[in-house]
């Protein structure tokens, strides 16, 4: 019963399939350190071979391509360190390593403290695009930093021989590999830049082991290049070497002789840039001379001679005067007769005034004679109006001795009976006022009651 739940089983291709899938999954980038052993080229330049330790062994492969690119070929007992693509040759189901670098053991601290340097001058911006300086097109001096007896030295001399022999070259001899060689290489740099001799550096040296280029890898060669006041050319080693002095130069070069070709102008090229300015200036100052010549010849046939060019003047000048004296006489006779015009216009629609101004005078005086009897008649009825309401006046029914009586909010009292006693009242005469006080409530009898 179990069986008929048991998982379906693999071939031994899909075994291996996924063994090496999980191998080149997991165990990516590592570095392996061991001694070379069972060492085999086949015809094909390809090497295969056994990196182990005193405890085990592992198989190895490293293809035609890779192995070219070795600073040495490999020997039988060398003690690397490689990486590659770990997993199983899947043919024979085999645990192997498929080589895509090796460095010789020992290699890895210096590469950790290469690392660890360059992300320290990089956070510092040491490698910063913007502080690196340009190089001059056209240098007076060159400056060379190296040793007297190596070979990139004879490389970029030759080179400079031949592409500009009139500059002058300037050596700062210095050991370029050894122990210290890194701050006499500095020492170097520093006096170049003290110095100021050269308008630029080339900071070089042939190629070699990674131990032989080290010395440009520390930090006191770097730290020289980026004080220094010169712009620097790097060529140090071959073009697949780097090293800290490339990054902080402000211009790396391949190789030694591509430093040189790069600080100085080539002369042959100038000399051919010359000749072809020197063709363009010919051909175009023989075109400006073609067309001078064609202007002059033109211009010749325009010479005349000043008696003609006086008689055609003097034509001009008649024919300009006949013009002016028929234009201003037609102008003339052209006002004239606008002018008549406009005379005969304005004594046609001039109006006749004369009756106008017999009205106009008949109408003033009549004007004058009619407001005299209207002030006359309004005087009249303002002095009869006037009399009849100086009749009516109250201050002449006061005058005759009568008086207004009002209460304290102003209102006249026409009846005793609202009074109240001790109630107080105001009283206008026909000269003055008074305030007054009822002091009792009885009828007084009629003055002209006689019964």
């Amino acid at each position: 019963m179990s069986e008929l739940f048991a998982p379906a089983a693999v071939s031994v291709s899909e075994l291996n399939a996924l063994a090496r899938s999980l191998l080149e999954e997991n165990l990516f980038g590592l570095w392996v350190a061991g001694e070379v052993s069972n060492l085999t080229r086949a015809a094909s330049g390809h090497y295969y071979f056994s990196l182990k330790d005193n405890r085990a062994q592992v198989r190895c492969a490293l293809f035609k391509g890779t192995a070219a690119k070795l600073a040495a070929p490999l020997k039988e007992g060398d003690h690397i360190e490689l990486t590659g693509r770990i997993g199983i040759y899947e043919a024979r189901g085999e645990f192997q390593i498929t080589v895509s670098d090796v460095r010789l053991k020992g290699l890895g601290q210096l590469y950790e403290a290469y690392e660890k340097l360059k992300a320290k001058l990089q956070s510092e911006g040491v490698f910063a695009a913007e502080r690196k300086k340009a190089l001059p097109e056209h240098p007076r001096r060159i400056g060379i930093v190296t040793s007297l007896a190596a070979a990139a030295l004879r490389d970029v001399v030759s080179t400079l021989k031949r592409r500009a022999p009139d500059i002058p070259v300037i050596v700062y001899p210095t050991p370029v590999q050894g122990a210290g060689s890194e701050h006499q290489i500095a020492q170097a740099i520093q006096t170049a830049s003290n110095r100021a001799e050269t308008d630029v550096l080339i900071v070089c040296r042939g190629g070699g082991s990674i131990e032989d280029l080290w010395a440009f890898n520390e930090e006191p060669v770097v730290r020289a290049i980026e004080a220094c006041s010169i712009p620097v050319v790097s060529g140090v080693g071959h073009e697949t070497d780097f090293t800290l002095a490339d990054f902080v130069a402000d211009v790396r070069a391949p190789t030694p002789t591509g430093a040189a070709e790069l600080v100085s102008p080539d002369r042959m090229e100038s000399i051919r840039k010359l000749e072809h300015s020197q063709g363009r200036l010919k051909t175009v100052l023989a075109q400006r001379y073609y067309d001078a010549s064609q202007k002059l010849d033109w211009l010749a046939r325009q010479i005349r001679h000043p008696q003609q060019k006086l008689a055609e003047q003097r034509n001009q000048v008649a024919a300009l005067k006949q013009l002016l004296h028929t234009g201003m006489s037609n102008r003339y006779r052209f006002h004239v007769q606008q002018w008549v015009r406009s005379r005969q216009a304005l004594a046609y629609l001039k109006p006749d005034i004369a009756a106008a101004r017999r009205d106009v005078l008949l109408f003033q005086t009549a004007l004058k004679q009619n407001r005299q009897t209207l002030l006359d008649n309004r005087r009249q009825r303002l002095e009869k109006q006037a009399v009849l309401l100086d009749a009516v006046s109250p201050q002449h029914i006061l005058e005759r001795g009568f008086s207004v009586v009002k209460n304290s909010r102003g209102q006249v009292i026409r009846n005793a009976h609202v009074l109240k006693q001790g109630q107080k009242l105001h009283i206008t005469f026909a000269d003055g006022e008074a305030d007054v006080r009822v002091t009792s409530e009885h009828k007084q009898p009629d003055l002209f009651d006689y019964s």
